[in-house]
């Protein structure tokens, strides 16, 4: 008879013990090789795969060698140069910095920009999570009840042999590991294509933020424009009003009509109309910049305040730089390095899909053996996938994916040109409101001389009330027109700004990048 160790006697073997414990080693041992032996091979995959399809190469697009209507304008010296980010800064007015600060801080549209870049920032996280591989682990325990005339699995009974119930516990920790070679490139293709749709998405909040201050600088000109045609047409009505008085104390002395006594009054209450007209257009533009700033029109309100502003010079630059000043033509040039990577992709569907897996754990009926050697189980295996026939879709994948490119490289031409339009119009718009504001001032001049002339000879007997009615209509409108014409040239400087980009710059995008970092191997 074998004798056994006397610490056996008691169940205990040390042998079986350090055995064990040896196999449990020896298990964790080798989950941990395999598992640097997958990530070995993420790294060699990475560095030695190929990538099919097409790489991106920004397309030509028209661009003159000098703006037409660039002259003749002052030279800008250094301190006039656009503000980077803020450049609102240029036009020197302390109430236009306040507002631009507040729609920053609360403007909703601002907002949804932001929050869609930060949406696109975690898709393009999902995008370099396949360079790692999938973990999973799914520990389990269940009690169960086996028939006894349950299925024999092809073994056969002894005649008179019956088989019992049985009831046992099974406690499982299984582990189960893949990855998916990218040897053809889709993975790095995804990746590529997520970037893209990211900086895309940075440049379309610049883009945002470029149009909503620029909305809300147009606004505040025009509000300050209402702000001194208000205070014209107040004027005129103290001119009309002292006009209407004297036409009065003449009628009364008999001299004057009751003709010229209505014509003056009429006169007084049309300029007193159109004074609440201005002002419901002011209120207009209020309401609209308080929304711009994230306020209710209700609880908002901006100071009438007084308006001598005059455009500043703004430094164009040459015309190649608004391929990288404006936002929008960024944005739709980023749009085209996505639909390039979507070729990539849809190019890669043509080859195999190879992905390598592997499963482990153990599995007992009794927890106290569930973790050791004898209660381990495991298998490795890899799958490749080759598309044969699948009725044509992966060819007219690519060729709607190649159409989609071509749309893209249109739309992007498409915005150049425009980007293009908007700043001639903006020099064109700026020279020829200058010239007509100048002999504008010349027109109001000459009317109140002739208002002057004209009040003089009606005193003096020599003409009508009439000459002087027209001479203040013509004074008012001329008045009018003058100011009008400041704030559009106010409002045609902020648009030639937002059409030269801001001074923004297209480098600004290039950090929003998203990059596989073996921190990632680790992390749900």
């Amino acid at each position: 008879m074998k004798r056994l160790h006397p610490a056996c006697r008691d169940g205990a073997c040390p042998v079986s013990v350090r055995a064990a414990r040896r196999g449990k080693l020896c298990l964790y041992g080798k989950y941990v090789w395999v598992a640097g032996a997958l990530l070995a091979a993420c790294s060699l995959v990475a560095t030695l795969g190929c990538t099919v399809g097409p790489g991106y190469k920004r397309p030509t697009a028209q661009i003159p060698d000098t703006w037409k209507g660039e002259g003749p304008w002052q030279t800008a010296a250094p301190k006039d140069a656009i503000p980077k980010g803020e450049w609102w800064q240029i036009f020197h007015d302390a109430e236009l910095d306040r507002l631009e600060q507040d729609l920053l801080q609360a403007n909703q549209s601002l907002v949804a920009a932001q929050d869609r870049l930060s949406q696109a920032r975690s898709l393009a996280r999902i995008a370099s999570s396949a360079y790692f591989p999938t973990l999973n682990a799914d520990p389990g325990g269940q009690r169960e009840r086996l028939s006894g005339n349950r299925p024999l699995s092809g073994a056969s009974l002894q005649p008179g042999q019956r088989l019992t119930p049985v009831t046992q516990n099974v406690f499982t920790v299984p582990f189960s590991v893949s990855y998916e070679l990218d040897l053809f490139g889709r993975v790095r293709r995804d990746l590529e294509a997520a970037n893209a749709s990211l900086q895309g998405s940075a440049a379309d909040l610049e883009n945002v933020r470029l149009v909503l201050t620029a909305e809300l600088a147009a606004d505040y000109f025009n509000l300050r424009e209402l702000d001194r045609e208000a205070g014209v047409v107040r004027e005129s009505v103290e001119i009309q009003q002292k006009g209407l008085d004297l036409v009065n104390r003449r009628h009364d002395g008999g001299v004057a009509s009751g003709l010229e006594v209505a014509q003056q009054a009429a006169l007084l209450d049309a300029t007193a109309t159109q004074l609440q007209l201005v002002l419901q257009q002011r209120a207009q533009f209020e309401h609209a910049i308080a929304v711009l700033t994230g306020k209710s029109a209700s609880v908002f309100s901006v100071a009438e305040a007084r308006f001598d502003a005059t455009p500043p010079p703004i430094p164009t630059g040459v015309p190649s730089e608004i391929l990288e000043r404006r936002p929008d033509v960024a944005t739709s040039e980023r749009q085209m390095a996505f639909e390039n990577a979507q070729v990539g992709l849809a190019t890669a569907a043509f080859y195999p899909h190879i992905t390598l897996g592997g499963s482990g754990g153990w599995q007992s009926r009794d927890i106290a053996t569930l973790v050791n050697a004898p209660s381990a189980v495991w298998s490795l295996g890899g799958d490749l996938l080759q598309p044969v026939f699948n009725g044509g879709r992966n060819r007219a994948n690519l060729a709607g994916t190649r159409a989609a490119y071509d749309e893209s490289v249109a739309n992007y031409r498409e915005s150049v040109l425009v980007a293009f339009q908007q700043v001639e119009d903006g020099l064109s718009g700026l020279a020829l409101l200058n010239q007509a504001a100048k002999t504008q001032q010349a027109a109001v001049a000459d009317s109140r001389r002739a208002l002057d002339i004209a009040n003089d000879r009606y005193v003096g007997g020599v003409t009508t009330y009439l000459d002087v009615i027209t001479a203040q209509s013509t004074l008012l409108n001329n008045e009018r027109l003058a100011t009008q014409l400041l704030g559009q040239q106010m409002v045609t400087s902020v648009f030639l700004v937002k059409a030269l980009g801001g001074s923004w710059d297209a480098s600004e995008i290039q950090r929003e990048q998203v990059r596989p970092t073996l921190v990632q191997a680790v992390q749900q």
